[in-house]
Parts: structure tokens; sequence; C-alpha cells
């Protein structure tokens, strides 16, 4: 029965990896302009356009490049950056350690912050504690990422003068960065991802800890002698984790996507940056594929989220398959 399960989300996974694929090559199809232009300027000869779009494949038709790019996707051969003149992978690979780095910062802040904030509003129900904590979670919510990550530069970087007011040193120690530096660089921006969310994990965890509190097993549990705390982190939470995992999931995939702004607030050379650099100056192979990568990292979250599922309560299985 699981192995049934399993299989019915991989299917549906591939599924929506090869939707997304088309969705994101037609969407830069009907993009306006010529990258070839683009990167020659205006002064350039029509010959000169031609060769270049030859160069790069613009002038195939739009079939035979899809299954190229496509192709060079599952095998590993990216094509060139027109601005870079490097393999996408590449780039993106470089990029992406400062952005998974700082998404997996700002998810460890967002779970900690949200599930100990979470089950104690639900401990203290009604009370001073609960409305605190409801209250802050709601000021969280209505605050945007960028305008935060101002907050904290104005704060820590040039008040206090605690942390660089951007840039990243990079992880190796030889060429000026080191682990501790790499974290102290990534932890103002991951603050500023982290407090939105945090603030609404916070109010699902609240909300789920209630509605299994009100369960019969937890006044038993109570009953037989268990003090509060244990009955709430030993039995209360782990069977309120299905919205948390849920939302936890989707957060993540948030994080990664919205490093764009902050990564651009903090100037961090990460996947963020290049896509607006990318824009910027329309190279968009960077942008095709890093868009897709995005994609993959979304869709490939929500089957973790599935697999979590089954591990949390093995019976959410068995009734899929069913």
């Amino acid at each position: 029965m699981l192995s049934w399960f399993l299989l019915k989300r991989l299917a549906t996974l591939l599924i929506t990896l090869a939707v997304a694929s088309v969705v994101i090559f037609a969407v830069l199809e009907l993009l306006p302009g010529n990258a070839a232009e683009v990167v020659l300027g205006d002064t350039a000869t029509p010959e000169a356009v031609a060769a270049l779009e030859a160069r790069l494949g613009l002038d195939r038709p739009p079939l035979a490049r899809y299954t190229h790019w496509v192709g060079g996707l599952l095998s590993g051969q990216t094509a060139q950056s027109i601005s870079y003149d490097t393999p996408t992978a590449e780039l993106i690979a470089q990029r992406l350690q400062v952005t998974l780095p700082l998404a997996l910062l700002a998810m460890a802040l967002t779970t900690l912050a949200a599930l100990g904030l979470g089950v104690y509003a639900a401990a203290h129900h009604r009370r001073l504690g609960d409305v605190g904590v409801m209250a802050a979670s709601q000021v969280g919510m209505a605050i945007p990422n960028f305008w935060f990550a101002i907050l904290l530069i104005l704060l820590f970087a040039v008040k206090l003068r605690w942390f660089a007011a951007g840039g990243f040193p990079g992880w190796v120690e030889d060429e000026g960065g080191g682990l501790w530096l790499g974290l102290k660089a990534l932890l103002l921006p991951a603050l500023s991802l982290a407090v939105i969310q945090a603030a609404m994990l916070a109010r699902v965890t609240r909300s789920a800890v209630l509605e299994v509190m009100r369960e019969d097993y937890v006044r038993t549990a109570r009953a037989k002698g268990l003090s509060r705390r244990a009955v709430l982190w030993r039995h209360v939470l782990r069977n309120a984790l299905i919205p948390v995992v849920t939302l936890m999931g989707l957060q993540f995939a948030n994080l990664v996507t919205s490093a764009i702004v902050v990564e651009n607030v903090f100037v961090l050379p990460g996947v963020g940056r290049l896509v607006f650099q990318a824009i910027s100056n329309r190279d968009l192979v960077v942008v095709r594929d890093t868009v897709m990568l995005l994609a993959a990292a979304v869709v490939l979250i929500n089957f973790l989220v599935d697999l979590v599922y089954a591990l949390i309560d093995p019976r959410l299985a068995p009734a899929e398959a069913a």
C-alpha cells in the first residue's frame, strides 16, 4: 500500500515538472525583444545579430529549442549564459552556496520561534501570553520582508555596528571568509525572511495544538498523571503536526523564492540576485534555468512533505492508496 502511495506521488511530481517546463518555456518565448540585439547593442548590424542568434540557437524552431533545453537539463549539459559565457549549471551552483544556507537558516529560525510560540500560546489560551503572541504574530505578518531588512541594517549595521550592512565574505577562510563569518553575514537576511514565516506558522501551530488538546486521549493522559508539559510535547504536538508540516513545506519553498528581494537588499551573491541581474541583461537562458530550478524545488518539497505525512501518521498512506 505504501509503495503505491509513493508511486502515485512520484508520478504526480514528474507530470508537474513536465507541465512547469512547458509553461516556463512558453512564457519566455512570448516575451518581446531579441536577446541577441540586447547583447550586441543598438549599433549592431543585422549580420552580427543573425550570427549571434545562430550561435545561441535562437534561429531554430521553438519545439527544437524546447527539446534541446530539456535534454540538456536531463543530461546535466546546460546552455551557456549570454552575459557570463558560463554554463548556467555552474552559475546556479555557485549562487546556491549562498541561497540554500540562507533559506535553511531562515527556516531553522522560523521553526524554533513558531513552534515555541505556538505551543506557548496554546498552553496559555485566552490569557496574557496567548494575547501577546497573537498580537506579535499579527504585526509580524504585516511587515514586508524588504522593509524589515532595511530596519535590521539601520539598527545592527549602521547604529550598533555589530554586522556588516551587506556583502558575503564566502565560506573559505583562505579567501577572507569562513563558517562563522559566512553565518554572521546571513543572520540578518535570515531574520528578515523568517519574521513573516514565523508569525504565520505560530498561528497555525497554536490552532492545531488547541484542536488536538480537546481530544479525549489528551484528557485521559492528564488523568493518568502526566504533566501538562509532557502531554503537550509528547502527545499533542505530534498529532498537531500535519497542518504545521504542510505550511512548513510551503514556507521553505517560499523562502527560496523570497530571497530574490532580500539578497538584493543585502547585496548577497545568491540565486535571487542572479535572477535580478539576468532579467536586467535579458539573459533568458539563466532566467529560464533558474525559474525551472525554483519550480522543481517547490514540487520536490511538496513531494517530501507527502512522505513526512506518511511517517507522522502511517494511516494516511493506505487511505490515499485506497
